[in-house]
């Protein structure tokens, strides 16, 4: 454990580092004035941010929040898509994605899953939650038990399967929190199972 706490496994980038640029290089205009923005030193602020010096805004940039769910079957099996999108095009990863400002965190794990895979799921153990800092996300993660639908790909999954515990694709994963949260729920629910060392670098 590096100091930063469990969900820091996922992350590739140290603590501190500001707004990613990629992020920084669209926050250019004051969106209650329309002023161009300036970096720096701000009165009563810890660290310097983007802020409007017409109006006083302080452009705060926060996470984006993404609910994902490991769809478990009656019998056991675990539902992973391949996804249809970047990123990770191709790889296999755990059904979720942004939380929307008008749903609950559980609202959007069932319609998530509804819209990349068919099934319809009963949100149920949270599993955990992992900090990527290169994309601005932390991703939550809970376990849900298939209650109906039928799995089918769709345009954000080229595929949709079923994996025992001991047959997670671990070399095909998209993304180091899949890894992370599969290895997190193999330890509450398949204890015996040791999952390799992470090998993506997403």
């Amino acid at each position: 454990m590096n100091g930063r706490g469990r969900d820091a496994r996922s992350t590739d980038i140290d603590s501190g580092g500001g707004v990613p640029s990629w992020l920084a290089a669209h926050l250019r205009f004051c969106s209650r004035c329309g002023t161009r923005l300036e970096f720096g030193e701000v009165a009563g602020e810890d660290r310097e941010r983007s802020s409007c010096p017409s109006c006083g805004h302080i452009a705060y940039v926060n996470p984006r929040l993404v609910v994902t769910v490991l769809p478990v079957t009656d019998e056991g099996r675990l539902v992973l898509i391949r996804r249809g999108i970047e990123p990770g095009l191709g790889a296999w990863a755990q059904p979720g994605g942004f939380l929307e400002v008008d749903e609950t965190v559980d609202e959007a794990a069932v319609r998530e899953t509804r819209e990349e895979t068919g099934l319809e799921v009963e949100p149920g153990a949270f599993v955990g939650f992992y900090t990527r800092l290169e994309a601005a996300v932390v991703v939550l993660t809970f376990e849900a038990r298939v209650i109906g639908g039928t799995a089918a790909p769709t345009p954000e999954a080229l595929e949709v399967r079923e994996f025992a515990a001991d047959e997670i694709p671990w070399a095909g994963l998209a993304f180091k929190t899949t890894y992370f949260a599969l290895v997190d729920w193999l330890a509450t629910r398949h204890p015996g199972i040791r999952p390799p060392e992470p090998a993506m670098g997403r």
